[in-house]
């Protein structure tokens, strides 16, 4: 006797639950320019490397004598696959089955998938679309009862967060526990236009006066902007490769440390450049992008979040093959003052490379937080405390490459100077606790008062104080530890990047990152 007609009925049910919500639900998410669930699964994960879990889970209806008739499947498809060949858990919502609401779905199945990722010690990537939280109104008047609002399983989620790479996809509209799971990620993307992200969507905030379409008011020019998503995809397809970039600098899980891959660009190699990349006119701009290209293993940047904190940039490069976490100053924006905004941005990047045992490179062009009533309002000092506070918190190995100016507070940030890190200026660094235009009317206020020409004395003042300002004065007292040719960075930073290798430690951070 054998199990064949079991097997028959397992493989008659698994078809029922790729029929998904049905042609026609399928029709109306592909015209609005969607792929499915299932699609997207075989998109974001290396070929036929996809191994389901739960595959026949959904609710079914049966006649008289016990017969299935019919299966709805539940809206959370979960398994495991590959990415880069490496493997990773996967959970994707199915929009066509109940508009992804938890009143189609299994709550212990996304519980489910979040303790495989967090037992296997495997990435988790989510592709959410949908609310996946309670339900609609209506699951009211169908499970007859309400009930008083709890995450199961969010400790989990937590817990994944300090422990292995979590990467959010907002593929659709996402409200509610949906977007909640986005934020609750190490790194999400938006694709433009077809995916949308709020608290509550335009029907509920309707109520309350206000009439928006889904873009207006939760699409990803908002929240690519705000913070509360990282990056802008053009399309599905792309945001899938930005998720396996992100996951291709870090380990499995924090017990293990992030892969070397092979390189094949010089360590050794110049860039004539850089030795001009610097205006000597302080108050001109540069690009500071066009100096890490050229300073990190080519076609190795990976930019995290660069529509908001735009002050800072913040990302993953590859020095010698080995990947490095990256913060550069961007005077493009407010001079590369640090705003509330940008502050924040440290913070949160900071606590991801310690969570993976990332070593930092900081080039730095610091001129202080940012003044005036709008940083006030913004309360600049608090965000940019925290920053610095994670700073001296983080124990990964550290570089600071001073390539403009230093100064205040925010400067001090530049490492945490209460433990060794490697510093390095160009001969372009400039440094203080004020920039000299800023504080010299204040510092030298009664010289001025007494003289008969404020504005000539004010000039000989400057111009005394600049013979002083040269880096060269720091250097005769030890105060910088090295002066370089900014053409011998990459070289610097490469020999940083493999001796940093052995220091760095796996196991769990002494705190984690917070979304």
């Amino acid at each position: 006797m054998s199990w064949v007609k079991e097997v028959e009925e397992l493989k008659r049910r698994q078809e029922l639950a790729k029929q998904m919500g049905g042609e026609e639900k399928i029709a109306r998410h592909v015209n609005a320019g969607k792929l499915t669930v299932r699609d997207r699964i075989d998109k974001m994960l290396d070929p036929d490397s996809f191994e389901e879990v739960g595959s026949v889970t959904g609710k079914a209806e049966y006649d008289a004598d016990g017969n299935l008739l019919d299966l709805q499947p539940a809206n959370l498809i979960t398994g495991r696959g590959r990415v880069n060949g490496k493997r990773v858990v996967v959970a994707g919502d199915d929009f066509t089955v109940r508009g992804g609401a938890n009143d189609a779905g299994i709550r212990e199945k996304l519980i489910h998938v979040e303790d495989m990722a967090n037992s296997l010690q495997l990435p988790l990537i989510r592709l959410v679309d949908g609310t996946g939280g309670g339900g609609s109104v209506k699951t009211i008047e169908t499970e007859g009862r309400t009930y008083v609002p709890a995450v199961s399983g969010w400790e989990v989620m937590v817990d994944n967060l300090a422990k292995v790479p979590v990467v959010a996809l907002a593929l659709g509209s996402t409200a509610g526990l949906g977007a909640a799971r986005v934020a609750a990620s190490h790194y999400s993307v938006m694709v433009k236009e077809t995916s949308q992200m709020f608290v509550a969507g335009p029907p509920v905030v309707a109520r309350t006066g206000e009439t928006l379409t889904k873009n207006e008011l939760g699409g990803s020019d908002i929240h690519t902007r705000n913070g509360a998503v990282d990056d802008e995809a053009k399309t599905e397809e792309e945001a899938f490769e930005r998720a396996r970039r992100f996951l291709s600098y870090l380990p499995s899980s924090v017990y293990d440390l992030p892969p070397r891959t092979e390189c094949t660009d010089d360590p050794n190699r110049r860039d004539e450049s850089l030795i001009e990349a610097i205006p000597r006119d302080p108050r001109k701009v540069y690009k500071m992008r066009k100096i890490i290209e050229s300073v990190v293993d080519e076609g190795s940047f990976f930019e995290i979040g660069k529509r908001w904190g735009r002050s800072i940039i913040t990302g993953f490069v590859r020095l010698d093959g080995w990947p490095v976490a990256i913060i550069a100053s961007d005077p493009y924006h407010y001079g590369g003052a640090w705003t509330a905004d940008a502050s924040q941005k440290v913070t949160r990047f900071v606590d991801l490379v310690q969570t993976f045992h990332l070593p930092v490179v900081h080039l730095v062009d610091i001129p202080g937080f940012l003044v005036g009533r709008q940083a006030e309002d913004q309360a600049t000092i608090r965000h940019g405390v925290r920053a610095m506070t994670a700073i001296f918190q983080a124990t990964v190995p550290w570089c600071a490459m001073i390539v403009r100016k230093t100064y205040g507070v925010a400067g001090a940030a530049h490492m945490n100077s209460g433990r060794f890190n490697l510093r390095y200026a160009w001969p372009s660094g400039d440094w203080g606790s004020l920039p000299i235009a800023g504080g010299l009317e204040a510092a030298y206020k009664a010289d001025l008062a007494a003289s008969d020409d404020p504005k000539k004395k004010l000039e000989e003042i400057e111009e005394r104080l600049n013979r002083l300002r040269s880096p060269f004065r720091s250097a005769e007292r030890f105060l910088i530890d090295e002066i370089i040719d900014p053409r011998d960075t990459r070289k610097i930073l490469c020999d940083f990047a493999e001796m940093a290798a052995p220091l760095r430690k796996t196991g769990v951070s002494s705190f984690g990152i917070r979304p």
